[in-house]
């Protein structure tokens, strides 16, 4: 490696397989035994010091020396890290000397009051921080066996407590917690994925506001808000400066109040002092920001955010994250992300999708999420439109007849409507995409009209009542109009016209057409006409084979739907879409 004499410390810079740098700034006295800690809590990369984890257990670990030496350790206890605690620890005993050891790790806000006093921790942290890296503290310390066997007896004891066990427990680990010795500082850059920052760029195109909830200090998290473009280079940043107190939070407000397009940035603690005393104000301005960065963020502090932008903007939230500090954020947002990877799967199985690269995300939204949107209001609408149409022609039916009780369809009839006649066709409208999915990701644009609800509104379901109503109406009253003497004759014309309108509504909705699309029309016309050679209850088998027949079915069909083609052209014609512009 590369060693920098800097303040009393030496940097030493490793080169390990791709996706994990770690830089590790050693004290001088740095000894092998330091460095099986880094080995045993880290991930056992090629490390150029030439220390290798060759084995390890649920008690036992060994370690392997240049000089092929296997130094054995018993692992006496170990202290898992919390995100309330933000660090973690194990106590160990070197089986050649008997010498047992205290070696923790953790955040270095809360390590600064655990180790003896220096004067280059915060400076170096500092440094670290600004290059992008994720800093950890390790410190140590030395315990005597009498020592030890008192504190094992108070942790075994706290252990067994029936009440307040999680504190008595904290208490007796914070007994060793004081005046450790500091060792080492470890930098950890968590570089980028491929292709994130055109994906966040596609995403900001979209309209789509991007905040990024961090745990990591306030320089870290500028510099990969830097690094994947959230934030881009002419965008000034306002850095929200620590605040205690509500004057402190007032005054700081009415400073970023005065500026314009300009990002911020916010720690965990004046977060959590704004939104105590001014919820509303803090949110309004975040809101208005083109990107946010909430560093030093607790997990109930990022599901809190969350929360707050689902219930003061009223807007959809769907939240990305990879580690089980992002879980309940992913569980609080109305769709959770999940991506696989180094640090387990914690938040691709607690989400409502998974992948595996970030980059996935924007065809995720740009795609498959439009296509979904798109997709299911046209389906739940014309499932609306299908049963709405044959109610519509029950009621003129009785009220033509004065009211009386006497159902139009029977039996199989209105059973076969639902189930054969017309499921096929319209389930198929899954299958429905207005532009290809390369020109979806070029333009995201598209994704905007999204946002603005109109394949799913007031407006779009007002139409489609009338359009059902009008329908209903069309074929009840044509069919009344041209039946000849038997009643029978009613159920056929009517019927037959109901189906083909529904199956020329779907052709009319189709804006790209599918194979599928075009097996499942044609195979529902196919089943009905061969079912009307067994449906001699409902439908007079010989009328259906005059010529009288098909030129009343055609005539009734052809009013109900062809006003509506008419004005489909009309509007393509006149008033476009904005994806027709892309496909002509």
């Amino acid at each position: 490696g590369a060693w920098e004499r800097r303040n009393q410390c030496c940097h030493w810079h490793a080169q390990p397989s791709p996706g994990t740098l770690p830089a590790c700034a050693l004290p001088v006295a740095a000894t092998p035994s330091t460095l099986a800690f880094i080995c045993l809590t880290s991930d056992p990369g090629p490390w150029r010091v030439g220390l290798t984890l060759v084995g390890r257990d649920q008690s036992s670990m060994q370690l392997r020396t240049p000089g092929d030496q296997i130094l054995n350790f018993t692992i006496l206890q170990i202290f898992p890290f919390t995100y309330e605690s933000k660090r973690m620890g194990v106590i160990v005993r070197d089986e050649s000397t008997g010498e047992i050891t205290f070696y923790m790790k953790g955040a270095d806000v809360v390590m600064a009051g655990i180790v003896q006093y220096n004067d280059w921790l915060e400076e170096e942290c500092g440094n670290m921080a600004r290059e992008g890296l994720r800093v950890l503290v390790v410190a140590k310390k030395s315990l005597a066996e009498e020592q030890y066997q008192d504190f094992e007896a108070r942790y075994v004891q706290a252990k067994l407590s029936v009440h307040d066990r999680s504190l008595k427990v904290a208490t007796v680990i914070e007994s060793l917690e004081m005046e450790m010795e500091l060792l080492c500082l470890t930098g950890v850059e968590d570089q980028l994925q491929a292709d994130v920052r055109p994906t966040l760029e596609t995403l900001r195109n979209a309209g789509i506001k991007v905040w990024m909830l961090t745990g990591d200090k306030l320089e870290t998290a500028t510099c990969t808000a830097k690094n994947a473009h959230l934030v881009t280079r002419n965008q000034d940043i306002h850095v929200f400066r620590l605040v205690t107190n509500r004057s402190e939070a007032h005054l700081e407000l009415n400073a970023f109040r005065r500026k314009h397009d300009c990002a911020l940035v916010i720690s965990g603690d004046s977060l959590e002092v704004c939104l105590k005393y001014y919820e509303y104000e803090f949110m309004e301005l975040a809101c208005q920001c083109p990107a946010v960065v909430c560093c030093r963020c607790t997990p109930t502090q990022k599901a809190q955010i969350v929360r707050l932008l689902q219930e003061r903007t009223g807007k959809l939230t769907c939240a990305v994250g990879d580690g089980g500090n992002d879980v309940s954020m992913i569980q609080e947002s109305d769709c959770g992300v999940g991506v696989e990877g180094k640090e387990g799967k914690q938040a691709s199985l607690a989400a409502d999708f998974s992948v595996t690269q970030f980059k996935h995300l924007g065809r995720l939204l740009m795609v498959h999420g439009r296509n979904s949107y798109k997709r299911s209001a046209a389906l739940s609408q014309f499932v609306i439109h299908r049963s709405l149409c044959i109610s519509t022609m029950q009621a003129v039916f009785s009220s033509v007849f004065y009211f009386a009780s006497v159902p139009l369809y029977q039996g199989f009839l209105i059973i076969g409507y639902s189930t054969i006649y017309t499921m096929f066709p319209v389930f198929s409208l899954v299958l429905d995409k207005d532009v290809k999915s390369e020109v979806a990701m070029l333009y995201p644009e598209l994704y905007k009209d999204l946002l603005k609800g109109r394949p799913l509104s007031y407006k779009t379901f007002l139409i489609w009542v009338l359009i059902s109503i009008y329908q209903g109406s069309t074929i009840m009253y044509g069919a009344l109009l041209l039946f000849e003497s038997e009643f029978v004759h009613i159920v056929a014309i009517s019927f037959t016209s109901l189906i083909l309108t529904e199956l020329l509504m779907v052709a009319l909705t189709i804006q790209t057409w599918h194979w599928l699309m075009t097996v499942a029309e044609l195979l529902s016309l196919a089943c009905y006409i061969a079912s009307l050679v067994f449906l001699h209850e409902f439908i007079d088998v010989y009328f259906i084979a005059t010529l009288s027949f098909l030129w009343k079915v055609s005539v009734i069909t052809l009013v109900s739907c062809l006003p509506l083609y008419v004005l489909k052209y009309l509007r393509r014609r006149f008033s476009p879409p904005s994806y027709s512009k892309l496909t002509s």
